[in-house]
């Protein structure tokens, strides 16, 4: 049997659908699973046990990709991803069992549809795993929930010895791709400060695209260590599995901190924990309380509706701080 998961959404999305794709693996353990994933992300589950092939797509000819899928001739598919070009692909892929979300652009081409929930407590991976549902009593699930990536000690200690990092050091990715969801710079430099004081390098991470962000907190505080846009994907994740701690706006990194068992604080802005990406598992979140204006979206925006921008310039750094306290248990 050959089954394939379509997840072309960010970095952050694809790092939560490790417990999905370890769950089909388990529960179709003679079954081939394949996952799909956007252009770039090839190295996310490289070496993972749980997937066999991973194929890349850069959303482009939607025709010719579908006849690429077709010719693999797969039986099943479920899809995280929920854009209208994912179904109107998997249906002109002619797999006969099409799996995904009600809300999905183009849900009609689905052959069953799961309800997407949202609201207290309903985590991102929950979803994820209610793919599985119209598979019950036809197979042995197995659920296995617990999210993943593939990092060996050896990547480790390289990304270590590359980038220098002989001593404890904690992470701090300030950037997003949506401005709104970045805090202030000076409360990065200020986390970054107490870091260095309780005898942690700080760390600041990130992709090309998160250089501003970077560049800001380190004119406040040059003695931070500045990788953002030196790692690759599987260095990222290296250089996070081998931290004490990592602090980070609702992004990536707090879903491969989690992942990697990194305890994590997330900050929180424009969004909020409801929608379903807090730390899984090991981690904390903070945000400012009792603005009527949040959330204002459900992925941030490039500027503040209010002009204001309260959620993050009024966050006060001691909260962060008392949060990374709670977790290093200082």
């Amino acid at each position: 049997m050959r089954v394939l998961v379509f997840q072309t959404a960010f970095l952050g999305d694809l790092i939560l659908t490790s417990p999905l794709l370890k769950s089909l693996k388990k529960s179709l353990p003679e079954a081939k699973v394949d996952l799909v994933v956007r252009k770039g992300l090839e190295e996310v589950f490289r070496g993972a046990p749980f997937v066999d092939q991973i194929i890349p797509f850069d959303k482009k000819g939607v025709f010719k990709f579908a006849r690429r899928l077709k010719e693999r001739n797969y039986e099943l598919v479920l899809s995280p991803h929920r854009s209208h070009r994912t179904a109107l692909i998997l249906f002109l892929a002619g797999i006969k069992e099409r799996i995904g979300y009600d809300t999905a652009g183009f849900s009609f081409l689905y052959t069953q549809r799961v309800k997407y929930r949202m609201g207290k407590g309903v985590h991102e991976i929950d979803r994820l795993l209610e793919l599985l549902k119209p598979l019950k009593g036809r197979f042995n699930l197995e659920i296995d929930g617990e999210p993943e990536l593939p990092t060996s000690p050896r990547e480790v200690e390289e990304a270590k010895e590359k980038f220098n990092l002989k001593g404890p050091y904690a992470v701090i990715a300030p950037g997003s791709a949506w401005p709104t969801k970045a805090w202030v710079p000076e409360g990065f430099a200020e986390v970054a400060r107490f870091l260095k004081g309780v005898g942690l390098e700080a760390v600041l991470v990130g992709s090309k695209g998160d250089e501003s962000y970077c560049s800001a907190c380190q004119r406040l505080f040059p003695q931070v260590v500045n990788l953002c846009g030196k790692t690759t994907i599987r260095e990222l994740f290296a250089v996070i599995k081998g931290a004490e701690v990592v602090v980070s706006n609702d992004s990536a990194p707090v879903h491969a901190a989690v992942s990697l068992k990194t305890p994590v604080v997330e900050v929180y802005g424009p969004t909020v924990p409801d929608f379903g990406f807090f730390p899984y598992r090991n981690g904390k979140w903070v945000e400012l309380q009792g603005l009527s204006c949040r959330p204002c979206g459900i992925h941030g925006g490039k500027r503040c509706p209010e002009g204001h921008f309260k959620c993050m310039r009024e966050l006060p750094p001691e909260k962060v701080i008392e949060a990374v306290k709670e977790l290093l248990k200082i």
